[in-house]
């Protein structure tokens, strides 16, 4: 999984940056190309000179050094870079960002964006997995801010590996070191193989309200956030995926590096989808699409009357049971349901009459307009229900299983009714692409 990889090791000013040297020897032999940025503090810890020779590549250490580095990377790597800004010609080389040890320091940096650094830079720059290795003293590990800045860089797609229990640098005992190194390299390998996992892949979702309107003032809407399309948007987005976005009025920005087509009823939603569902390989309709609307929307403004007046309501297209009955060899659809009573019994209803594959199951009170949810995953033949997570983590989760079932899938077939073209397969040449913002992790 290394071999032929980048992995940029960021080194920030702790004690354990001593043990980054083991981390960049041990990548190299996996057969990783290694650049190493640091901190000004840590070279107080380990010379450059000394990550330089084991990495085999000039030390990244200031944002004002070199413009045009001469790193030794791998053809594919050579061609994502412009070789005219050192610290942006990193960030695109990066296959993998792994921060080790990340001082409570850095990742209170990391959380608000703040780059003062070539290190910081180079990971508000990256588009690249995040693996985050916190290393410090028992109680900077143990305060509020520190616990929920960890919380903020993991809902944020972040993976986050230890620290470990033991004696420390201040002669306490407790958590605060630096995981162990098969750790570190185990979740390098795993956010790599994550990456690349829906490669190739093209994923359509929708997210958001829609908005049908009343008349030129109203609409009839719901309290649909778009924060889980988004993240599940941002979820499909690393792991390689060409990501659609058919996204309603949302309360939060569509992301980066995502194909946004907005809109804004139902009945614009159902035309975008049926544009782009033939053309996708996996469906994800997380969106709230209003199933009623009026059956005449009023050319003026309503006044207030002195009585009651009722509105005659009409309903919508089902977006994604039209979708699904379209359903091609290979396709997978999968389904949000929201229910106040009776939820499982609802989602598999739910699943059964649309056709779909997986159906994600949530509540008002868990998920609506938050950052967190408790979902259930149904299926066909059983359901999970997960714990309590941030909405990005309940999408890695939901992309998780749509890749074992469609591994699964392609095993029962032999790879033959795998139309169009499934994830891992290189018979599709994927289309031209333009260079595109990137967004901050």
């Amino acid at each position: 999984m290394l071999r032929g990889r980048v992995v940029v090791v960021g080194v920030s000013g702790g004690i354990a940056a001593y043990k980054a040297c083991e981390l960049v020897r041990a990548l190299r032999t996996r057969g990783a190309s290694v650049i190493v940025v640091m901190t000004p503090a840590a070279a107080e810890f380990v010379t450059p000179l000394t990550f330089q020779v084991l990495s085999g590549n000039p030390v990244v250490q200031s944002l004002w050094g070199d413009q045009q580095p001469r790193f030794d990377l791998p053809e594919a790597a050579r061609a994502r870079v412009g070789g005219k800004v050192e610290h942006v010609d990193v960030a695109e080389a990066a296959d993998a960002l792994v921060l080790a040890p990340a001082t409570a320091d850095l990742i209170a940096r990391l959380v608000h964006g703040s780059a003062p650094d070539a290190l910081t830079t180079v990971a508000l720059a990256s588009r690249a997995p995040l693996v985050v290795c916190p290393a410090m003293d028992l109680e900077m590990w143990r305060q509020a801010v520190t616990q929920d800045n960890v919380a903020r860089l993991r809902a944020r797609g972040a993976m986050i590996v230890g620290p470990e229990s033991g004696p420390l640098a201040s002669g306490l005992e407790g958590l605060g070191r630096l995981a162990g190194l098969d750790a570190i390299l185990e979740a390098v390998e795993h956010a790599l193989e994550r990456r690349a996992a829906f490669a190739k892949t093209r994923v359509l979702i929708t997210a958001g309200r829609t908005e049908e309107p009343l008349d030129p003032v109203r609409v009839l809407t719901n309290r649909s956030s778009g924060r889980m399309g988004v993240a599940l948007a941002e979820a499909a987005r690393d792991r390689g995926a060409e990501v659609t976005l058919v996204a309603g009025p949302m309360n939060v920005m569509p992301p980066h590096g995502v194909v946004h087509v907005p809109v804004t009823t139902a009945a614009e939603m159902m035309e975008a989808v049926a544009k782009a569902a033939p053309k996708t390989d996996v469906m994800i309709a997380a969106a709230a699409v209003a199933d009623y609307r009026p059956a005449k929307a009023r050319g003026e403004k309503i006044k207030r009357g002195e009585g009651p007046m009722s509105v005659a309501l009409e309903p919508n297209p089902d977006v994604l049971a039209s979708a699904a009955a379209k359903r091609r060899g290979g396709q997978t659809f999968v389904g949000f349901a929201l229910e106040t009573s009776r939820g499982l019994a609802n989602a598999r209803a739910k699943l059964a009459k649309k056709g779909l594959d997986l159906v994600v199951l949530n509540a008002p009170a868990q998920g609506i307009g938050g950052d967190t949810n408790v979902v259930t995953l149904v299926e066909r033949h059983g359901a999970r229900r997960l714990a309590r997570m941030s909405k990005r983590e309940v999408a890695e989760a939901v992309l998780d299983r749509i890749l074992q079932m469609r591994g699964s899938r392609s095993r029962a077939t032999g790879g033959k009714a795998r139309k169009p073209t499934a994830i891992g397969s290189r018979a599709r040449k994927p289309a031209a692409r333009t260079r595109k913002p990137r967004s901050v992790r």
